[in-house]
């Protein structure tokens, strides 16, 4: 049977690739390390996982809303308020089952054949794929090395065509950490507004910040710009919650609505048991998020200087996230390797330590390190990239 275009088209995930392989080693025997991880290594906090529970001896196991239950939908509301000094309604939320699947309906709902949306370089590897399965069109736009891989107002400028229908704004951004300034959004916000095109505005770090780094939403810088943005958000970086598939949209009320009566026909609605969970995460002690962000600055600290010292490789020292996205070509090319994607094949198969190649984040010089994982670890693998690269040299 012949499959869809929409699936022919898509390109493979180079992180599922990595870790699949990574894992293949590992059961060989071999001692790997696997720095590609996208989620926290902290378990759950328990108040959650007992509110859950609680939740399903209750007999909270039914079908809810479409859009979410209608108290996560509050607590969602307080948490706006409290964090970014915004007003929303409940008919302005729609919960989905995690951030990326929130995403992926907002594409489905907005997006018509031939549609663009200005995806900055380096992106989280989904956004492109998610655009081509609503029939959109990926524009790329390069946030330069120089600019800490920001894009610039003018350069969205230039980008912009008669069929621009959005633009994707991740800060703190997967995968370079690095998180735009209250004056740079208000730039870019200026020109989306000047164009009337949508933003899409990927928050789902905000709370892993570092140093003086602060996050700001775009929504927070004047109505316009709330009004003419999509907000999406959950609790899986946040709160240790990957597994449990609870994000959010938040914005104009007639997208949300379009993407409701799609979720209606597509997931139903967002798990039950995950959601009371998810309350819990956003009503209880906040603790435990200090407590891992805290954790992760630590280990940033500690193993940027070590991965800096090694020869050829250069990296800005990220801002917000749990990723390093260094610029290793000139380390690749000491090390006898034709390209980055090459070099990384070999850290994995030789030096035992597994990264993701920044070709799958459009960036081929680059490689994405996770520090979600234990110092221990972390210091044990830029040790090994280490000693590769100078035993390469020699």
């Amino acid at each position: 049977m012949k499959l869809a275009k929409r699936v022919q088209a898509l390109t493979p995930s180079t992180t599922l690739a990595i870790t699949a392989k990574a894992k293949e080693l590992k059961a060989q025997g071999l001692d790997i390390i696997g720095l590609g991880a996208g989620e926290p290594d902290f378990n759950t906090p328990q108040h959650i996982i007992d509110q859950a529970t609680a939740s399903m001896n209750e007999g909270q196991t039914k079908y809810t809303p479409a859009a979410g239950l209608p108290k996560l939908k509050e607590a969602i509301i307080s948490k706006l308020k409290k964090d970014q000094n915004l007003d929303y309604k409940a008919s302005e939320i729609i919960v989905g089952s995690g951030a990326k699947h929130a995403l992926y309906t907002l594409f489905q709902a907005i997006l018509d054949e031939g549609d663009e949306v200005i995806i900055p370089i380096p992106y989280w590897v989904s956004y492109p794929e998610q655009v081509k399965l609503a029939d959109g069109v990926p524009v790329y736009l390069e946030g330069k090395e120089d600019n800490s891989y920001k894009i610039t107002p003018e350069a969205l400028e230039q980008a912009i065509t008669s069929k621009t229908k959005a633009v994707i704004i991740n800060s703190p951004s997967n995968p370079t950490g690095m998180v735009y300034s209250r004056e740079e959004l208000e730039a870019l916000g200026k020109v989306c507004l000047k164009h009337d095109i949508l933003i899409v505005s990927d928050e789902i770090y905000e709370k892993l910040l570092y140093g003086n780094a602060e996050h700001v939403s775009i929504a927070q810088i004047s109505p316009e710009l709330k009004e003419n943005t999509i907000i999406i958000n959950g609790v899986s970086k946040s709160h240790s919650m990957t597994g449990w598939r609870i994000g959010y949209a938040v914005g104009n009320e007639a997208i949300i609505k379009a993407m409701t009566n799609l979720a209606s026909h597509s997931t139903s609605n967002p798990t039950t048991t995950a959601q009371y969970g998810a309350i819990a995460a956003y009503e209880g002690p906040q603790e435990p998020v200090e407590e891992m962000r805290k954790a992760f600055e630590e280990r940033l600290n500690i193993i940027y200087d070590q991965l800096v010292a090694i020869p050829g490789i250069k990296c800005i020292k990220p801002q917000g996230a749990f990723y390093l996205f260094p610029n290793v070509k000139e380390a690749a090319e000491l090390s006898g390797y034709a390209n980055v994607d090459d070099f990384v094949k070999a850290l994995l198969e030789e030096a035992l330590v597994a990264v993701i190649p920044g070709s799958g984040f459009g960036s081929p010089d680059n490689i994405r390190l996770s520090y979600a994982t234990s110092l221990e670890l972390l210091e044990a693998a830029v040790a090994r990239i280490a000693k590769f690269v100078n035993l390469k040299m020699k």
